[in-house]
């Protein structure tokens, strides 16, 4: 069987890249000015952790926006995050069998292993040595004082440093490949800030050696995917009702129930409201990110239905969206074999594009015994030669 290239109808949705203001430097010659940022080519960088299972929310947020990206010729790279994964205890097990998973579904999805780099985290031992590197220059206030950590670390008697030193991760993972651009939700903004803020460091200690990465934005309508069962809250792998969240995995019988279980209100008509009607809103949204509409589209095409009636017409466009994907992931995870030889492939371009990186960074720092060997770099910053 060979791998299926498939190309999705998107809808409208709209990628939205903002700058994070940096501040000036008493050098201005340490600034990284637009030139400066304008030397590097455009490298999109993105990582799912295999832990859960995936779900609409990360797949219409994160998975199709990097394929979007790629179907659009830019350079995409995304990885498994094992790493990260161990930031709290984990069934390693359970993770060998979800990271084949993730592969599957994310080619499944469209992502194509010959136009993007797929790989897994760990099997490019530089993403740790490079985040030494940058624990060195971070702080543990600076980390201490991230919501995300404060949240988690609030419920633990023992809080792992792994968890403290995450960000410090991501930034490494971004800047090893030197990432223009990161996919990000709204609530990714802050580390991807920390990443910013090491880069300055770095520039300010040792000279100009990273781009400064800027997060892509999804369309909102991905941000606003929430809990079926409580649609205050984010759609997440980790909430304890399994129905408040739709798999990938999810039959078509499975869908239906979910959004026929999904909460709405007393209203039984179908508006667009999410502060008066969230969970209303939020099925609006689903119909919207299935069947490629705006919301005014989508309500005006539910005049007339009551909210059970709506859901039907919701499930209906998750179930002819979904089908296809999880058919063909379930025939790639028929043939694991074929997984792993994609990730292994992908882990070598990886490995090629890392040490690039690695060797100028040892130059900088002296560090190696070896630093002055030259390598053929411009073999490996080419674009066009390490895609093939």
């Amino acid at each position: 069987m060979e791998l299926v290239k498939k190309t999705f109808v998107f809808g409208k949705l709209n990628y939205r890249s903002i700058s994070i203001a940096t501040p000036k430097y008493k050098d201005a010659n340490r600034t990284p000015t637009s030139a400066y940022q304008d030397k590097w080519p455009k490298r999109i960088i993105s990582g799912i952790q295999p832990t859960g299972s995936l779900h609409v929310g990360n797949y219409f947020s994160a998975m199709r926006q990097c394929i979007a990206l790629q179907d659009k010729g830019e350079d995409v790279m995304m990885f498994i995050a094992d790493l990260h994964a161990l930031t709290v205890p984990q069934n390693t097990n359970e993770i060998a069998e979800k990271t084949l998973e993730v592969a599957a579904y994310l080619i499944a999805s469209g992502l194509d292993p010959e136009r993007s780099v797929l790989f897994v985290q760990s099997a490019v031992p530089r993403h740790s040595e490079l985040c030494w590197i940058l624990t060195c220059m971070a702080t543990h206030a600076r980390l201490a004082h991230l919501p995300q950590f404060k949240e988690k670390s609030a419920t633990m008697k023992e809080v792992p440093m792994g968890l403290l030193l995450y960000p410090v991760l991501q930034a490494a993972d971004i800047l090893l490949y030197r990432g223009t651009h990161v996919p990000a939700g709204a609530d990714q903004l802050q580390h991807l800030q920390v990443a910013s803020q090491l880069v300055r460091t770095f520039h300010h200690r040792y000279g100009q050696l990273f781009p400064t990465p800027r997060p892509i934005l999804p369309d909102e309508l991905c941000e606003r995917i929430k809990s079926l069962r409580d649609p205050t809250k984010k759609m997440s792998k980790s909430d304890s009702d399994s129905k408040s969240r739709i798999l990938l995995s999810d039959s078509d019988d499975t869908i239906k129930l979910k959004i026929r279980k999904a909460v709405t209100d007393f209203n039984p008509e179908v508006s667009y409201c999410e502060s008066s009607r969230p969970g209303v809103s939020n099925l609006v949204a689903l119909h919207c990110l299935a069947a490629g509409l705006v919301p005014e589209e989508a309500v005006l095409q539910a005049e007339g239905l009551t909210t059970a009636q709506y859901k039907r017409e919701v499930a209906a466009a998750l179930v002819e969206h979904l089908r296809p994907v999880r058919e063909r992931a379930l025939q790639l995870l028929r043939r694991p074999a074929l997984l792993r030889d994609v990730l292994r492939s992908g882990a070598t371009r990886a490995r090629a594009r890392a040490d690039v990186l690695h060797h100028d960074l040892m130059l900088r720092l002296r560090l190696s015994p070896d630093a002055d060997l030259k390598v053929d770099t411009d073999i490996l910053t080419n674009t066009t030669a390490v895609r093939q």
